[in-house]
């Protein structure tokens, strides 16, 4: 890696998407919202804001989801994807096992913040 000081930036589509993810995700990592349609002058705010940050992108499996995330693919051509899987009502509606996993395999487990009945199985308290 080497480069420690590399920000991280996920990119999704509402508020409540971020919030999801906010409670399962250290302060470290940056999320943002494109609260739907994506015109230029939004495009341009995003590039701003998250400047040479690395890019993950995790939109909802749905039609307006796969579009959002054409637009962006475009915008941020080296971004990661991360997908939720279909028939959960998008990112906010997705299991937080599920959006772990995910974020697992995008490497992102450093940040990961996991849930405390998790962390407390399998360790006798001697």
């Amino acid at each position: 890696m080497g480069e420690a000081s590399l920000s991280i930036a996920i990119i999704v589509e509402g508020k409540n998407d971020r919030s999801r993810l906010r409670r399962l995700l250290t302060s470290d990592i940056e999320i943002h919202c494109t609260f739907g349609s994506l015109n230029t002058e939004r495009l341009e705010k995003l590039k701003k804001k998250i400047g040479a940050s690395e890019v993950y992108l995790f939109t909802d499996n749905d039609s307006s989801g796969k579009k959002i995330r054409g637009i962006l693919r475009d915008t941020f051509p080296d971004a990661e994807q991360i997908y939720t899987r279909r028939g959960y009502a998008g990112v906010e509606g997705t299991p937080d096992e599920y959006l772990i996993q995910q974020l697992e395999k995008a490497g992102l487990e450093e940040f990961i913040i996991y849930p405390l009945q998790d962390a407390a199985l399998g360790f006798p308290i001697e």
